[in-house]
C-alpha cells in the first residue's frame, strides 16, 4: 500500500506554542481517494519538534506496513534522512559531527520506531510556495499553535 505524508510544523516564538498539521493520502486501487488529517498544539515547543512531531503522528497512525511518501518543508527532517545525518548519528551514540548532543534526540528515536515496519522516502518541498498540501499543514499547524497561545 502506497501513501504520501504531508506534513508541516510551526511554533510561535522558539521556544513558544507551536502544532503541527499532517495529511495521509490513500489512492485505492479503484482510484478512490482517502484522506485523514492530524493536528495538535503545545503550549511550549519549538519548531523542530513540531516538524517532527507532523511526521511521527502520520506514521504512528498507520495500522500496516507502508510505501510511504514524507513530504514535507523542513530541512531539518527530510535532510536528516536525504543526506544521511541520522545514520551519522546512530554511529556516534546520538552525537552531532561537531561532537555534540542531537537535538531532540527522543523524537528522532520515536521517528525510527515509526518507521521501522514502512519503507519511507522524504522529499522536501518550499515552504508558503503555494503547494496545496503544504498550505493545509501549515494553516493546520498555525491554528494548533494559535489555540496553545490562548490556553
Amino acid at each position: 500500500m502506497k501513501v504520501t505524508l504531508f506534513s508541516d510544523g510551526s511554533s510561535k516564538g522558539n521556544p513558544g506554542p507551536g502544532g503541527y498539521g499532517t495529511i495521509l493520502r490513500y489512492v485505492d486501487p479503484k482510484g478512490n481517494v482517502h484522506e485523514r488529517e492530524y493536528t495538535e498544539g503545545f503550549a511550549e515547543t519549538t519548531n523542530n519538534r513540531m516538524e517532527l512531531m507532523g511526521v511521527i503522528t502520520g506514521l504512528e497512525a498507520l495500522t500496516r506496513p507502508c510505501e510511504v511518501e514524507v513530504i514535507s518543508d523542513s530541512k531539518y527532517v527530510t535532510d536528516a534522512f536525504n543526506k544521511g545525518w541520522v545514520d551519522s548519528w546512530l554511529k556516534n551514540n546520538w552525537k552531532s559531527a561537531s561532537k555534540s548532543p542531537v537535538k531532540n534526540v527522543e523524537l528522532w528515536q520515536r521517528l525510527l520506531k515509526a518507521m521501522e515496519s514502512h519503507k519511507v522516502s522524504f522529499t522536501w518541498v518550499k515552504g508558503h510556495a503555494g503547494h496545496p498540501e503544504n498550505e493545509r499543514c501549515d494553516a493546520l499547524a498555525t491554528a494548533s499553535a494559535d489555540k496553545a497561545a490562548e490556553l
